[in-house]
């Protein structure tokens, strides 16, 4: 998933500062650690003279020495800066005798911008990886500011009235340019350039409030992922579940008191983060205990001090509100303006084009489901919380594997160099740990570099691949440390996020092929971030793609993981080193269509939930009800306590409101370009490589600058078509 937060972002370009910061650096080395410098001397920094961390923009995020009470000084000098920096830019463009060109409307935005979106950049990123209540509450006090003066330029009147003017002229733009400029114009006005007197400031204060709701929103299910703890003392109730599970378990438990780690005797605690709940689910035989905590999990922040209810009715009458003062009839039509299905009919016809493939698919599977389960024991109707705990025995049963049966297949280290060494083979680049002094929030953080085929420095990345539930949020995201810019002469950096099972005892981390999956899916999007070679800002990397077509990267590495040279790389035993058995992968490449209706109807189920709660009026219990009976298989009713839309942070409290059709979307760009090199061969390996390097050049390469359509035909040849992606479901 993309992480979206609250950056800085401005009209034409969402980039850098020379002026206010000084910005140390070379393209052949970006984040010198040494020598840094700023220009706001002691603004917003301690007592005698010292600079606070949050102003150093001369390289790499000094993570160790920033903590939260460097958060409002920091941001609210950085703020200062621009605020005074956007009034000059303001002065220059109103001057009738100004030139205006490119460069002199979108060079003097892109320095502006740089100090607050690194330096809030940082905060985002903290406070969803190092959660701590300091920290949340310095977040909360400045974030208004952050969302005003984000504002404040959005609406510049001198900047808009220039962008429309440079539009206009006859002066020659090159194609990420022109492209550039478009979406800042259409992005300035769908944040209230043209809106006037009692509008703009009812637009305003809506902007604030969302701001703020969305916030709250995250808040609240990381607490109410927290607060649940089952602990279980009794060794029958940890019956049928793996080791692996029970150490995780034990090692839960033994957290706080630092007691004497036992897997054997316990005792044991169940929480709702990933690595937990998934095995638990499939692996527990208490019946009781797989209620107790799937009920737990379908009703987190529902109630109590982290109750979201009444927040999602606020966000969706703001997100309204929002849309019809810029004259959308729903915030659906608003949010689709900028995507590539631009109206809410061509994603209904998508969704319901794929609902009627799956649909009967995923009824007759469940009908197979609830037949195997009578026939082993289980008495009565399947109820949620028995789907995966039998689910996982009928792909035992018919595949003869579990998900514990490849983990110790995949320990990181291994995973790790798989995926580079394909990523070197595909793409000509080369990955290797770096030997720069890093600083990093969490001891389990690397930091690597890519070079190309020549030795050249391209990007780098930070990798945070464990859970930690007590301060990290839930899922898996990529998100930007620092961008591509010619002008500041700045690489990509990224940050990968995942929630992978850690390391226990003296076991490295052994991941779930759906671990691995996760992994791969996220350097997808980091791939896109750090080997494009669009120089603009604005346009470089993921910045100004279309959202319905950004997860086409990361969903294109996923299908790598069922090549069989491919696995042979990333797979091999911790302990003895040998590759998973060739059996054992072909009913792994068999189980991907396992279920693959009731998966399809499942996402669709949320894609349309999302589609109706930013376009119907109703309250969210009745749209939710609604959306639940019209996918609700024949024998298996919705259940009356779900308040799932109360932790959908996808739609809530990140990037993907009116847009989650968008993982499907981009599955059948996905599944379409993984099909050029099925057609040439995956056992040739030459035009694979060539094929490989096509796909960097276009897809990986092109960023924003270049629409998604043109993108992928200069890949493809062609447009896009889904049949590719309903053989991958077998849905043919």
């Amino acid at each position: 998933m993309l992480s979206l937060v609250l950056m800085f972002v401005v009209v034409v370009v969402k980039v850098a500062s020379e002026e206010a910061i000084c910005l140390q650096g070379t393209p052949e080395s970006p984040y010198p650690l040494s020598q840094r410098k700023s220009c706001l001397a002691t603004g917003g920094g301690d007592e005698g003279g010292y600079v606070n961390p949050l102003l150093d923009v001369s390289g790499l995020p000094r993570f160790e020495e920033i903590h939260a009470k460097h958060v409002v000084p920091g941001i609210t000098a950085v703020i200062e800066e621009v605020e005074k920096g956007l009034e000059e830019i303001e002065n220059q463009l109103g001057d009738p005798s100004h030139r205006l060109s490119w460069s002199a409307i979108s060079d003097p935005l892109e320095r502006l911008g740089y100090p607050l979106g690194y330096s809030w950049g940082i905060v985002n990123h903290l406070n969803g990886v190092r959660n701590n209540e300091e920290l949340r509450q310095a977040h909360q006090k400045i974030q208004p500011a952050v969302v005003k003066v984000s504002t404040r330029l959005a609406q510049s009147i001198p900047v808009y009235n220039a962008m429309k003017r440079l539009g206009e002229s006859v002066s020659e733009l090159d194609g990420p340019q022109e492209r550039i400029l478009a979406s800042a114009l259409q992005d300035a006005r769908h944040a209230g350039a043209e809106l006037e007197g009692q509008q703009k400031a009812q637009f305003n204060d809506i902007t604030l409030q969302l701001a703020k709701l969305s916030s709250q929103f995250n808040n609240n299910v990381l607490d109410a992922t927290k607060a649940f703890q089952l602990d279980l003392t009794d060794p029958a109730d940890v019956d049928g579940l793996p080791d692996s599970l029970k150490q995780l378990m034990a090692a839960n438990a033994a957290a706080e008191d630092k007691m004497h780690v036992d897997s054997e005797r316990g005792p044991w605690r169940v929480t709702l983060d990933g690595p937990c709940i998934d095995p638990f689910l499939k692996h527990s035989r208490n019946r009781a205990l797989r209620e107790q905590v799937y009920l737990a999990y379908i009703t987190r922040a529902s109630n109590g001090s982290t109750d979201n209810t009444g927040l999602i009715e606020d966000m969706r009458r703001l997100r309204q509100e929002k849309s019809k003062i810029l004259g959308y009839s729903s915030f659906a039509e608003l949010s689709l303006k900028s995507k590539m299905a631009e109206t809410p009919e061509k994603v209904w016809e998508l969704i319901n084009s794929l609902k009627s493939k799956s649909r009967s698919v995923a009824e007759r599977e469940h009908e197979e489901l609830q037949q195997f389960a009578s026939a082993n024991g289980h008495s009565g109707q399947l109820k949620q919380w028995d789907i995966a705990y039998w689910a996982e025995r009928q792909r035992e049963h018919l595949f003869s594997f579990n998900d514990e049966d490849l983990r110790p297949y995949f320990p990181l280290p291994g995973v790790l160099e798989g995926l580079f060494n394909l990523t070197t083979f595909l793409f000509g680049v080369h990955i290797k740990p770096s030997n720069q002094d890093i600083q990093v929030w969490c001891g389990d953080v690397r930091f690597f570099d890519i070079t190309d085929g020549n030795g050249n420095y391209l990007a780098s990345f930070f990798l945070d691949p464990y859970s930690r539930p007590s301060e990290k949020r839930g899922g898996a995201w990529m998100d930007q440390c620092i961008g591509m810019s010619k002008l500041l002469k700045t690489k990509p950096v990224a940050y990968l996020v995942c929630n992978q099972t850690p390391p226990q005892k003296d076991k490295p981390s052994l991941m779930t092929f759906r671990e691995v999956e996760t992994l791969f899916h996220e350097f997808g999007h980091g791939l896109q971030h750090m080997l494009t070679t669009v120089p603009y800002a604005a346009a470089a990397g993921i910045a100004n793609v279309e959202w319905d077509a950004v997860e086409l990267p990361s969903q294109f590495m996923e299908n790598w993981l069922y090549d069989d040279s491919t696995i042979q790389q990333v797979g091999r035993h911790y302990q003895h080193g040998g590759r998973v058995p060739v059996d054992m992968f072909e009913k792994v490449k068999q189980a991907r269509k396992y279920r693959a209706g009731y998966q399809m109807l499942r996402q669709l189920h949320f894609s349309s939930l999302d589609m109706e709660l930013h376009t119907r009026s109703d309250h969210w219990m009745d749209v939710k009800m609604k959306m639940d009976q019209d996918y609700a298989l024949k024998t298996l009713p919705p259940l009356k306590e779900d308040r799932f839309p109360c932790s959908f942070m996808h739609i809530f409290g990140g990037g993907y409101a009116a847009g989650y059709y968008s993982y499907k979307w981009a599955e059948v760009l996905a599944a379409d370009a993984f099909s050029a090199f099925e057609e040439a061969g995956l056992d040739n390996r030459d035009s694979i490589s060539e094929i490989g390097r096509r796909f960097r050049d276009t897809v990986l390469s092109l960023g924003g600058g270049t629409h998604p359509t043109e993108v992928f035909k200069k890949f493809r040849g062609r447009d896009p078509l889904p049949d590719a992606l309903l053989r991958l479901y077998g849905m043919t």
